[in-house]
């Protein structure tokens, strides 16, 4: 009797950890999830190359342009770690260390919140300018854009990479092999609620930007009823909605899904893997860049 219970014992404690210790994505979410991710790569690193020199060439220094230069640097930061990601799912084994797992993990987070926070500064800047509260903003010197620039990056090295690096993936241990599956962290009520201040946040600002500029292209439209079409003012308002609708696309229904995903994550296995498949939308932003370039934007 008593090897029979241990053979059940070992029996379910195999069950219970199996979901945090084999790949789970199938063949069509692996995919997705390996075309979302070279896309993005690709694409990526074409645009945020060709901005590059194009941004060598500005004189000015608008702090539109500063959040663009910031743009391609998040991109950058992103992109590094696609390969290791596409090798995982390739693979489906992860070869390297579980710190850097983390680190390859966390980064799509800190990549969708920053390029989120440089779309905001950028359209709430243009906003100024159009209802003339500023005829022109730009700083005066370069120190003063390398400074506000710092700011941004400073507060994410001091408040949110300490965080990530010593309470992310810290509910129990996980298998070296298997990487990306830090779910469980969102069983603490406390991990739930910030989700939770997150989502609607996003969901809360996205709103307010969209209908922020939807009566300003009305009122413009109003304005330029006779040469709305060969107006220049009015292709810049329209060009402002490129930001908004790479917000919309890329990153609003990863948090719309990922409400859904903390309600019944323990229902079953699968959806795990389409919170992953709506996280790879979000590394689509990183094209972007090419928009803006091909778009001569």
């Amino acid at each position: 009797n008593t090897y029979k219970e241990d053979f059940e014992n070992m029996i379910e404690e195999n069950g219970n950890s199996s979901d945090f210790s084999a790949f789970t994505h199938t063949n069509t979410t692996s995919a997705i999830l390996i075309t979302a991710y070279s896309v993005a790569f690709a694409g990526g690193g074409i645009g945020s190359i060709t901005m590059s020199f194009v941004l060598v060439k500005m004189n000015t220094l608008s702090v539109t342009t500063t959040a663009i230069i910031n743009l391609v640097i998040v991109h950058s930061l992103l992109l590094f770690t696609v390969p290791f990601r596409l090798h995982y799912y390739v693979k489906e084994k992860w070869v390297f260390k579980m710190a850097f797992c983390k680190v390859v993990s966390a980064m799509v987070h800190v990549h969708m919140y920053l390029t989120f926070l440089f779309y905001v500064i950028t359209l709430v800047i243009r906003w100024l300018v159009f209802f003339q509260w500023k005829d022109k903003v730009e700083f005066y010197r370069k120190l003063h854009a390398i400074a506000a620039s710092a700011a941004v990056w400073v507060f994410v090295m001091v408040f949110v990479v300490p965080v990530l690096c010593f309470e992310y993936g810290r509910s129990g241990s996980y298998n070296e092999t298997i990487c990306f599956k830090f779910h469980r962290e969102l069983q603490q009520g406390s991990v739930k609620a910030l989700n939770y201040a997150i989502i609607v946040a996003v969901a809360c600002i996205t709103c307010i930007l969209l209908g922020l500029q939807i009566f300003i292209l009305v009122k413009v439209s109003r304005r330029l009823s006779t040469s709305l079409w060969s107006h220049q003012e009015f292709w810049a308002q329209v060009k402002n909605l490129i930001f908004i609708c790479v917000i919309i696309i890329c990153f609003l229904p990863y948090h719309l899904f990922r409400a859904y995903y903390i309600q019944h994550m323990s229902d079953f296995d699968q959806l795990e893997s389409y919170n992953e498949v709506f996280l790879s939308l979000t590394a689509l932003s990183c094209l972007d860049l090419l928009f803006f370039v091909l778009s001569g934007s």
